[in-house]
């Protein structure tokens, strides 16, 4: 079952809310000193310990050593080109001095939870796209858009003490485009008319849903911004992408974009999967794949505990340098939600592929989805054993 918001689409006016640096933000609540310096998020391990004096210790990336990956990193960590998903080592050759601090999902889930909380109270449809962005249709509020965006910013910053960006525009394509235009902390207002000059000088991969390869595709011809997008042959674009991809392109390029803003929807299966900056190698990267596959469980878990879903049947996805995709799945005896049990039954699924090859792309999935208040009370939590 679904609901939409069915308000005509050119009376749309729909918001699109991103938290700034969100992981970061949360450490950064929690270690206000470290406010204003490079600090990077990844990995497992322990708090900052705390010295004799009341200061913490603590570590620098110069000195990390494995194969994580970096979950994400504050606005001072990137502009030495450090970024979410980049390998550690990387990482450190770029920024030796960033601060390190090891993940904590429960505090991410929490703060979450607060912030969308805070936004209903202001503008209750809200369809919920992730652990740190929601949009909102607005097109039934009474209050001016600039107004309305404060007071959602206001109560956000009230109930978490962080700060975020939100874009207001005629439909999601814009607000979502729109949401990153003025971080951290930005209130962007879009309008049609602002494409030619906000819109349309973007290179072509902000739009959300032209990857890599397509934008690599797209500069072969010498495709590079929007606004080359919009005005490019519809015929070229037809010979290089295929009929329908080739609508798509030019529609989202001129900005139109009829998605309702969606408030409920009852999942038949959840999925998180990344791909690689380059080619893994399950043996030499073992520790980097290791951390990304733990990586992904806790976010299926967030997206699990968000949608109030449990499910029986988890599944794995693989993708190799020679593009060949395989896929395992298991069906349990009993419900999982947690992380520890999702990972356990995905590496049971690991354990039946043949690995001959680089790995591009990894996935998890958890299906034969129920609500966590139709599971039985009294059915055991059985955990399955980690495998690495």
């Amino acid at each position: 079952m679904t609901d939409s918001v069915q308000t005509p689409a050119a009376a749309r006016r729909i918001a699109h809310l991103d938290m700034d640096a969100f992981y970061a933000s949360v450490e950064l609540l929690r270690y206000p000193e470290l406010r204003g310096l490079p600090v990077v998020i990844g990995g497992r391990g322990e708090p900052p310990p705390q010295l004799p004096d009341g200061s913490r210790s603590f570590a620098r990336l110069g000195g990390y050593v494995g194969r994580g990956v970096i979950t994400t990193s504050t606005y001072e960590a990137r502009k030495f080109g450090v970024f979410s998903a980049m390998g550690m080592m990387k990482a450190a050759r770029l920024a030796p001095q960033a601060i390190l601090l090891p993940t904590d999902f429960a505090a991410y889930r929490d703060y979450s939870r607060r912030f969308k909380q805070a936004v209903a109270q202001v503008a209750p449809r809200i369809e919920d796209r992730g652990i740190d962005e929601i949009y909102i249709d607005l097109s039934d509020h009474e209050e001016a858009d600039a107004q309305v965006g404060r007071r959602i910013k206001d109560a956000v910053r009230a109930a978490t003490g962080l700060s975020c960006s939100i874009a207001i525009a005629p439909n999601k394509l814009l607000a979502k485009i729109g949401s990153e235009l003025d971080k951290p902390d930005g209130l962007t207002l879009l309008g049609m008319d602002d494409l030619p000059l906000r819109i349309w000088p973007l290179p072509a991969a902000k739009i959300n849903g032209i990857g890599p390869k397509s934008a690599r595709k797209l500069a072969a011809l010498g495709i590079e911004t929007v606004g080359q997008l919009a005005r490019a042959r519809p015929s070229l674009l037809q010979e290089h992408f295929g009929l329908t991809y080739a609508r798509w392109l030019l529609r989202v390029a001129n900005g139109l974009d009829e998605r309702p803003v969606v408030t409920h929807s009852d999942p038949k299966s959840i999925s998180r999967e990344t791909t690689f900056e380059r080619d893994l190698h399950v043996v030499q990267d073992r520790g980097r794949l290791s951390d990304v596959f733990s990586r992904l469980c806790g976010q299926l878990e967030s997206d699990m505990q968000r949608k109030r879903v449990v499910g029986r049947t988890v599944g794995i996805k693989l993708r190799f340098d020679d593009f060949r995709t395989v896929t395992r799945d298991i069906t349990l005896h009993h419900d999982v939600a947690d992380a520890g049990a999702i990972r356990g039954a995905a590496g049971q699924c690991l354990k039946r592929v043949p690995f001959d090859s680089r790995i591009r792309l990894l996935g998890v999935r958890v299906s034969s989805l129920r609500s966590a208040e139709a599971q039985s009370a009294d059915e055991p939590s059985r955990q399955l054993t980690l495998l690495d």
